[in-house]
């Protein structure tokens, strides 16, 4: 076996922003396979369910009754991970090991269309959800008890979804989350390292290379990281260094929904299907610290690596404590970089 047809196989790269080795093994995509994989998509769903809790009108498990919105719709959720009302730990334990997970829990759903996910949104809809995220990051984060605002989405039943209608969900919270912490330290000791900012070294070192990048504009950049963890991973970005969303001015946040537009679109358009996803905003905490050196960012961790196929954390990440990449970045990337970016079901309309 020559060295070219070694490519890809057997490699560690280093993920700056976590701080540790990633195992590039493209080689194994083509293992024998008799695992679990998921079933076929189910056909579309309506527009509108009676039974969907999140659908405009209904009423959810608590009692309360959604108004008719016709755009944006945020609610306290009803099954929250954290609360205002959290009891004190139960004694005899000590301070420094159990405290309160104080906070907010909400749901943002994103319309009132039951299958209108953001892949087939227009822009104005996209560009009103980015703006929800800003004034939700500001206003639960101007709280006193709240340290960090954490909104994401689960998108798809292979990540656990419970209800399709398109949503996301924040946490605010009197703690800080471990990832954005770790990415925090990791962007302060570059900066005093070296005197220059980890994310823009990042954003230009995939700028230089160009195999990775799947969408860029004046304000906005999305790519699939040199040191992707997941296949189809990709991370989109304002090119301009912010700790939180809410800094964005109004161009930015309008590129920025046409960064989200771009990466979902390719998403579904890759196996013509609703493509699953975990998509959390990295900022910063809101507790009032510098946070000038964190660079926000909207990460994609898709688990699927193949049709159907899930993405399992086996032996080394979960006993030996690295990721093992199944699959080489620029090969997904290539992948995705090749796909329209008009979305199937409009393309056949």
């Amino acid at each position: 076996m020559n060295r070219e047809d070694l490519r890809g196989r057997w490699e560690e790269r280093w993920h700056p922003l976590r701080e540790e080795w990633v195992i590039v093994a493209a080689h194994r995509q083509g293992r024998p396979w008799v695992g679990q994989t998921l079933v076929d998509p189910e056909p579309p769903p309506p527009p509108y369910l009676p039974d969907c809790y999140l659908c405009p009108g209904n009423t959810r498990v608590s009692g309360a009754r959604n108004p008719a919105y016709s755009g944006v719709y945020v609610f306290d959720n009803d099954h929250p991970c954290v609360g205002p009302d959290a009891p004190e730990p139960v004694a005899p334990a000590s301070p420094d090991r159990a405290r309160r997970a104080e906070g907010r829990a909400r749901v943002i759903c994103y319309g009132p269309r039951h299958d209108l996910t953001l892949a087939e949104m227009d822009h104005a809809a996209i560009t009103a959800i980015v703006g929800t995220w800003q004034r939700e990051t500001f206003d639960l984060g101007a709280r006193p008890e709240v340290r960090q605002v954490l909104i994401f989405e689960n998108k798809g039943e292979a990540v656990g979804v419970s209800n399709p209608h398109p949503h996301g969900q924040i946490y605010a919270t009197n703690f800080t989350w471990k990832t954005f912490d770790t990415e925090l330290v990791a962007q302060r000791r570059y900066r005093q390292e070296t005197g220059r900012a980890l994310f823009a070294e990042i954003i230009a070192a995939e700028q230089r290379d160009g195999r990775r990048v799947i969408y860029e504009d004046e304000h906005t950049i999305a790519f699939v990281p040199y040191f992707a963890r997941y296949a189809y991973e990709v991370y989109l970005a304002p090119r301009r260094s912010v700790p939180h969303l809410y800094a964005l001015s109004d161009a930015e946040v309008e590129s920025l929904a046409r960064g989200l537009k771009a990466v979902t679109v390719r998403y579904d358009n890759l196996w013509r299907q609703p493509f699953p996803y975990v998509m959390p905003l990295h900022q910063a905490p809101t507790d009032g610290g510098d946070y000038g050196d964190f660079h926000a960012f909207i990460g994609f961790l898709p688990p699927l690596r193949r049709p159907n196929t899930l993405k399992y954390l086996a032996g080394p990440e979960i006993g030996g404590g690295n990721f093992l990449s199944d699959t080489a970045p620029e090969e997904k990337a290539a992948e995705l970089r090749a796909l329209p970016a008009i979305h199937y079901r409009e393309a056949v309309a």
